[in-house]
């Protein structure tokens, strides 16, 4: 007589092996055509820079070059880069502490941009009279310069951490209200219509009808604003003093480091690039793809 576990051998010999999962035609398809598509917008910025900084490289590094080769930026500034959180007290603080109080202030600046300039926005798209007594004030004050309001915004806050926060408001609030009213003027007149019909009050029209019709515009707004708002904290900081990356630019210039300032003016490009990418990422998603990548 066979034992128990005999049977079990020959019971699980006896039962189909399971078929390994195969990957179809039509997946390999989608995956070697999303790789090639992510190889074509990569490839061609990689080469760009490699080419940039060649040539960079060549024309540095020969004898009487002002300005330092990317080689030596990279070898003056080895230490700031291997360690960015480091502290020493003061303004004595790595990159990445320099970045952080940099983004607190715009972070500050930006919001309240954001909420005072898509509110001012929708009032003068709705309004026939605010568009006529408000727009031609805010088309004079947007043309004055940044650091123009600096001088002013200290006198007044007798402060520099809050002056520099109301330059990054007075930058950014601008292009957020002319593409808000822009886009509240745009809403078409059938979806106006079909508030009327359902008899939509005032609240569930601006959040059913009017915010969603007018997101792409807000959105191509926010992304103008979020870049002005970098732009102006790091001259901003130039002047004001402190921990942040403006003031870390001026006090390698006056240190005559060029290197920092190469190292630091990277940064600012990738983070500027960042917060870009991040409020169009934002503004794809809520708009379901509609506003401007």
């Amino acid at each position: 007589m066979m034992n128990t576990d005999t049977l079990n051998n020959l019971h699980a010999a006896s039962l189909p092996v399971p078929a390994k999962p195969r990957i179809t035609p039509l997946v390999q398809t989608r995956f070697f055509k999303q790789l090639t598509q992510g190889l074509g917008k990569l490839v061609p910025p990689v080469v760009i820079m490699a080419l940039l900084l060649l040539v960079w490289e060549i024309l540095c590094s020969q004898e009487g070059a002002r300005l330092p080769s990317p080689s030596k930026v990279v070898n003056d500034t080895w230490e700031l880069i291997v360690n960015p959180f480091f502290y020493n007290g003061g303004t004595d603080v790595g990159m990445a502490w320099q970045i952080l109080a940099s983004l607190e202030r715009v972070a500050y600046g930006y919001s309240l941009a954001v909420l005072v300039g898509v509110a001012l926005g929708v009032l003068v798209g709705q309004s026939t009279w605010a568009l006529r007594g408000l727009d031609p004030l805010f088309q004079v004050l947007r043309t004055v310069p940044p650091l123009a309001w600096l001088p002013l915004s200290l006198a007044g806050f007798q402060d520099g951490n809050p002056s520099a926060i109301f330059v990054i408001f007075i930058t950014a609030i601008w292009p957020i209200i002319n593409n808000t009213s822009v886009g509240i003027r745009n809403i078409p007149e059938d979806y106006r219509n079909v508030s009327r019909v359902i008899q939509l009050n005032y609240l569930e029209y601006f959040w059913k009808i009017m915010l969603p019709a007018a997101a792409p515009y807000i959105f191509s707004g926010l992304r103008i604003g979020v870049g002005l708002s970098w732009l102006a904290i790091v001259a901003a900081e130039m002047l004001i003093g402190g921990v942040g990356i403006g003031f870390f630019i001026w006090d390698a210039w006056n240190s005559s480091l060029i290197s920092d300032i190469v190292l630091a003016l990277v940064y600012v490009g990738i983070v500027g690039f960042i917060l870009d990418r991040l409020v169009a990422f934002a503004g794809k998603k809520i708009t379901r793809g509609t506003s401007a990548a």
